[in-house]
């Protein structure tokens, strides 16, 4: 009876096999891989949808238009949908390996006017990335801002969980965070200082960019090193068929950008200016200041053969202030990129990049006659790889080396006869590095999960002169003031730039996944731990060119992000609606804080002035979207909490404002934003939208004392009150007057009104006494008003 058991047994096992052999046989599988491109530039096109309807799978193109798909033998009918262009459809054979490029021309329709369908809609719903927002240059182009350039981050700050610390202010907050814990990236490039003109304008030409991704949380492990955002912007390839122009011509600025064919399909430029010219007519006014900013894109792109391609792009810009000849102020960034795209197979994408980016700032200071400079230098080397092992199973996998140097300042005379000493801070050097792997796993049909893990290592390395204090505290605290002060140095050490002087090392878990109900509706999650070794020294609510980044060491620690966030999407009408709704909490450990009364301007020893403390950051997010007809656009609420505490490293010690928590310099409780497009035929669109945001936490002195005849204010706590509410209307009209035209010069008038009903929102509130009757008073401060604008945009 044994042994009839174990032989049953042995027939079942080889039964068993046999099936799955036969079974595997019969779903041989082969790969169809290729890139995509536009029809009229050659340029490959970035998150294009493949979809299988039959097998209710697909993918998607790379940030290099690649993509590689496995699927069982057989004809299959394949749907190609982009934004902005012509859906594509044909039928695949596949029954051996294939390599195939798809060429894509743009709609007639105006960009978002192309109806996706529902499998499309549908693929999207189950993808686990969330808290990802994506703009294009037509997008941008379309809303109103101020003085009527087209600005890239005054429209992020249209979405959910993003905001910026009003008018004139540079940077942007997500969620909470602050300005530098926000990763922007050109081509792969760290961009240091993202605005010109002290907030104006940004950095970004709009004409040159291909897209734009902005990452509030999910974050794959491929990105590091800020625990807020990323901001991932990439270039235009340039034209590879043929040579074309366009630009526009503004109030205050104007642009132009080139591209054309090194060598017919295989070769290409891009050459993109931007500059602007107000200050030339400041002396019509008798005003002997100058402020103005020159922008410069580039790229070029070249094809060595199917498997091997090439790239080397460039930024470069500059801003210049000058007031009456005595003060100039010259600050800005320059970005060199080399990339090397390499196909191993038809499953394998790899790409090397090798980048040297730059931030340097300048003050000539002629009435005292001396010069400062400062800033920002690394060298980056990364090495990526896609791996499209199945179609329920990817593999991004990298590794990324950043070598740092920091330059805080140095001051030399500007003429022969000056009094002033030539003196220099010391420079800081640091390594760091990571290698990371991601997974994208759908699990089941409905489930599709996403995980990586990023190992970061960095390295502080040696200088010349590192002070030593007693206890190793740089900050000592004053039990009979009960206050922070800065401790004083006991002596000095150096060590050479081989050395670690103080060495860091974090794992980085990265999760997400959504859960698919019908084809229609998701819930997703995910959870997000990051690192951040860089830190913005800055005692405002928004970057200045003088703030100083400084690395982690012995004295600062790196920051640690933990972010938990869940949300719910669904498509309405299929996909003429979208809704949005996202739930986020942040915890941040050693967030730098500034003991009261902060040096930060050409200090050498900034850890006198900074106690380690944390952050945290919840909120709601809501994004309700048209997607389709005349009138397209979205409705974006956030409310939200941000707050930092920083307590007494011991019983004794009352920390920062009484180590209690207290709100950051850009919580803002509620914002909404409104943003509408109406094309109402085909030359005129119309545009507008609609901010409002709490007003900004400041601190106010709450009363006043006199002392020894001195008049000594009182404050209230820190950032214990706000500025007024920030609220805003802007219009736009865009007329096109051959719009039938489709070759040679081709132009069109954009009128804007920012400010519609002239709100004079404050930017600042200042007290001060009056001298005439001695009492004290509040002064607002008011950027701008209701400004129209007109410029001109062409092409050819």
């Amino acid at each position: 009876m044994k042994i009839l058991q174990i032989n049953t047994l042995k027939l079942s096992i080889l039964a068993l096999l046999f099936f799955s052999f036969n079974l595997n046989y019969a779903q041989e599988k082969f790969t169809l891989s290729g890139v995509i491109k536009d029809l009229n530039t050659n340029e490959t096109l970035i998150g294009v949808t493949l979809l299988f309807p039959e097998l209710n799978t697909g993918t998607s193109t790379n940030e290099y238009g690649f993509y590689s798909i496995t699927l069982p033998k057989g004809d299959y009918k394949l749907a190609i949908s982009y934004i902005g262009y012509t859906d594509k459809t044909e039928i695949i054979s596949l029954d051996i390996n294939s390599k195939r490029d798809f060429i894509l021309s743009e709609a007639t329709e105006t960009l978002d006017e192309v109806i996706l369908s529902e499998n499309i809609e549908k693929l999207s719903i189950r993808k686990p990335q969330m808290s990802v927002n994506v703009l294009t240059s037509s997008t941008i182009k379309q809303i109103p801002v101020v003085l009527g350039e087209a600005d890239v981050l005054k429209a992020i700050t249209l979405l959910p969980g993003v905001t910026n610390a009003g008018e004139g202010a540079s940077g942007f907050n997500v969620r909470g965070g602050a300005a530098d814990q926000n990763l922007i990236l050109l081509d792969e490039a760290t961009v240091f200082n993202s605005s010109h003109l002290f907030g104006l304008f940004s950095v970004f030409n709009p004409d040159a960019i291909k897209d734009l991704k902005l990452y509030k949380g999910g974050i794959p492990a491929r990105y590091g090193g800020r625990v807020s955002s990323v901001l991932d912007i990439y270039q235009k390839e340039g034209n590879s068929k043929a040579f074309h122009a366009n630009g526009g011509i503004g109030i205050v600025s104007s642009r132009l950008l080139v591209e054309g064919p090194l060598k017919k399909d295989k070769g290409s430029f891009l050459l993109g200016g931007r500059s602007s010219y107000a200050h030339l007519f400041l002396p019509l006014f008798d005003l002997d200041n100058v402020a103005y900013f020159y922008d410069l894109n580039t790229k070029l792109s070249y094809k060595l053969n199917d498997n091997n391609n090439i790239y080397l792009s460039g930024y470069f810009g500059r801003d210049v202030f000058n007031l009456a000849n005595s003060f100039e102020n010259t600050y800005g960034n320059t970005i060199v990129n080399f990339r090397w795209n390499h196909l191993f197979n038809d499953k394998l994408f790899s790409n090397m990049s090798l980048i040297y980016s730059d931030y340097f700032y300048g003050l000539n200071l002629d009435f005292v006659e001396f010069k400062w400079n400062s800033g920002i230098q690394n060298f980056n080397f990364k090495y990526d790889f896609k791996h499209y092992l199945s179609t329920k199973f990817k593999l991004q996998y990298g590794l990324n080396s950043i070598y740092y140097k920091f330059n805080p300042g140095e001051i030399e005379p500007s003429t022969p006869t000056s009094g002033i000493n030539e003196d220099k801070l010391t420079n800081k050097y640091a390594f760091e590095n990571a290698i990371y792997i991601d997974a994208e796993h759908k699990v089941l049909d409905n489930l599709t999960l996403a995980y990586g893990l990023r190992l970061s290592t960095f390295q502080r390395l040696g200088q010349s002169e590192l002070n030593i204090y007693e206890n190793n505290q740089a900050v000592t605290f004053n039990n009979d003031f009960q206050i922070y002060q800065s401790a004083e140095p006991i002596g000095t050490e150096s060590a050479s730039r081989s050395k670690t002087i103080k060495a860091f090392a974090n794992l980085e878990p990265r999760f997400s996944a959504a859960y698919q109900f019908n084809r229609n509706t998701s819930v997703k999650t995910s959870y997000n731990r990051i690192s951040q070794y860089l830190h913005l020294l800055s005692n405002t609510s928004s970057p200045t060119p003088l703030d100083v980044w400084a690395p982690s060491g012995k004295f600062i620690k790196p920051q640690i992000l933990d972010q938990y966030a869940i949300g719910y999407f669904k498509n309405l009408k299929d996909g003429e609606y979208s809704l949005e709704i996202e739930s986020y909490y942040k915890d941040v450990r050693n967030r730098i804080d500034y003991i009261d009364g902060a040096n930060l301007i050409a200090n050498d020893a900034i850890e006198r002035v900074i106690l380690n403390g944390k952050a945290r950051a919840y909120g709601l997010e809501v994004l309700f979207r048209k997607n389709e007809g005349r009138l397209k656009g979205w409705i974006a609420y956030t409310i939200s909490k941000s707050e930092q505490k920083t307590e007494g490293r011991t019983p004794n010690e009352i920390g920062i404002n009484n180590g209690n928590w207290y709100n950051t310099g850009y919580d803002r409780t509620h914002d909404l934003s409104i943003t509408s497009s109406y094309n109402l035929n085909k030359k005129w669109d119309f545009n507008a939208n609609f901010l409002f945001q709490t007003g900004r936490p400041t601190t106010y002195p709450n009363g006043q004392y006199s002392y020894n005849g001195i008049i000594v204010p009182n404050y209230s706590p820190r950032n214990s009150t706000r500025l007024t509410s920030y609220h805003r209307l802007d219009f736009s009209a865009t007329y096109t007057p051959k719009p039938d035209k489709t070759k040679g010069w081709q132009g069109s008038w954009v009128f804007g009104l920012y400010n519609a009903y002239n709100r004079r929102n404050a930017a600042s509130i200042s007290f001060a006494q009056n001298e005439d009757t001695g009492n004290n008073e509040a002064t607002r401060l008011s950027i701008f008003g209701a400004v129209p604008s007109v410029s001109y945009n062409f092409k050819f």
